[in-house]
């Protein structure tokens, strides 16, 4: 089993976003056409998960052609960001701190820091083929995506500014985003449906206008995708948290959210994409009972052979995460791979760090990795009372190996 392994295993140079990408040249010829390349990661908090990303995006824009770097992070957080990385608009340290903020303080790192500083720094170079930043996710609406969606209908539809401005009212975001979100749940819940409705009758309002063409067009589908997004978060946070079945509809929700807009911007950019998110979202296989259906499932759905998948596993290391008892930001460590693990086995392969594509391997490696087995698997929050069984086939397309992994260096608030 170990020596199948590791005559399909590619031997991973660095995480080290700098240098010599020759060793990627492998993870090239897996990706071969995708539009949409899924990229997870085992821990939420750890430098080398963060690092790999910068380097396999510099790798797929510098030699696949692809400019979107897509991050698990509210649309409109995105769109700020992707106004610094395209114009330079702003602080990248304010905007930071003001948009990663909640369930995204974890992206408040250094190693995300340089990969947008990167990605600016790309677009000083190359002005006339820019990268873009965008995210995908439905956990926040900030009070500039109201404002879009109001100041274009106020050109474009005159006639419809007074009625969408009613139906926003009291909606935009007054305070900082964590504290929004946060005091947002705890709304009673026939106020968030009513909430809910109201982005709802703005979507659709839109959504049934007939612009012109040209630019006319095109700005008319920002705006319903602005106004999308906006209802996506209403919708979301309008089911309720106290039924576990409602819970894991609105999980459901959000990964098909998420893969939507994906699929969206592929479609009216024609950018290729590289996703950032952790395991569990970019995986086919739905490994967690909390998460229905995930959003790398949606997106071979819509995409089919377009979208590739690639997980990471490693044996040992540390992580930053949330405490789960007091959400204070902290650094985690764990030991060696559990007896029986999928990390066990694989970290017996003679490199250290490697790349492995799982659907050209041996037959015998081949049900072995569709087999279910105890798997790392961190999120936001430690320590997790749930043990994962993943068969890591089943779940994704190509893996990453790391013998070792790094907290990042957290920047945000503890």
């Amino acid at each position: 089993m170990v020596d199948a392994i590791e005559r399909s295993a590619h031997t991973l140079r660095s995480t080290e976003p700098e240098g010599s990408l020759r060793d990627l040249d492998a993870l090239g010829r897996m990706v071969t056409d995708a539009e949409v390349v899924g990229l997870g990661e085992a821990s939420h908090g750890s430098q080398d998960f963060f690092r790999m990303k910068h380097r396999v995006f510099r790798y797929l824009v510098e030699q696949k052609g692809f400019r979107t770097f897509s991050l698990e992070l509210a649309w409109s957080s995105g769109l700020r960001l992707n106004d610094y990385v395209l114009n330079g608009k702003g602080n990248l340290k304010d905007i930071a701190n003001e948009e990663f903020q909640g369930a995204y303080r974890i992206w408040n790192n250094q190693d995300y820091i340089n990969l947008i500083e990167w990605m600016r720094d790309y677009n000083r170079q190359h002005p006339k083929d820019k990268v873009q930043f965008m995210g995908n996710d439905m956990g926040y609406a900030g009070p500039e995506l109201y404002e879009k969606v109001t100041d274009q209908v106020a050109r474009q539809y005159p006639q419809l500014l007074e009625r969408v401005a009613e139906l926003y009212r009291g909606l935009a975001p007054t305070t900082d985003a964590g504290t929004y979100s946060g005091d947002y749940l705890k709304l009673p819940l026939a106020e968030r449906e009513e909430r809910a409705e109201r982005t709802g009758k703005v979507y659709e309002l839109l959504r049934k206008q007939r612009p012109g063409s040209g630019a006319d067009r095109q700005e008319h589908l920002w705006t319903v995708q602005h106004a999308r997004a906006i209802h996506q978060m209403a919708k979301g946070y309008s089911l309720d948290i106290t039924d576990e079945a409602q819970v894991a509809e609105m999980m459901r929700l959000r990964d098909q959210v998420m893969a939507e807009n994906v699929a969206w911007w592929n479609k009216h950019t024609g950018d290729r994409i590289l996703l950032s998110a952790h395991n569990t979202h970019v995986s086919y296989d739905s490994f967690d009972e909390r998460y229905p259906k995930t959003q790398g499932a949606f997106l071979r759905d819509a995409l089919g052979r377009k979208y590739v998948s690639i997980g990471f596993s490693f044996f040992k290391g540390s992580f930053k995460a949330f405490g789960t008892d007091d959400n204070v930001m902290r650094t985690y460590s764990v030991g060696a791979a559990k007896p029986g693990s999928n990390e066990e086995t694989l970290d017996k392969v003679r490199q250290d760090d490697y790349i492995l594509d799982m659907r050209t391997v041996p037959n015998s490696a081949r049900a072995w990795l569709d087999t279910s087995r105890v798997t790392w698997n961190i999120g936001a929050g430690w320590p997790d009372p749930v043990t994962y069984k993943i068969a890591l086939g089943q779940s994704h397309d190509v893996l990453i190996h790391l013998n070792e992994i790094e907290a990042t260096e957290y920047l945000g608030k503890l």
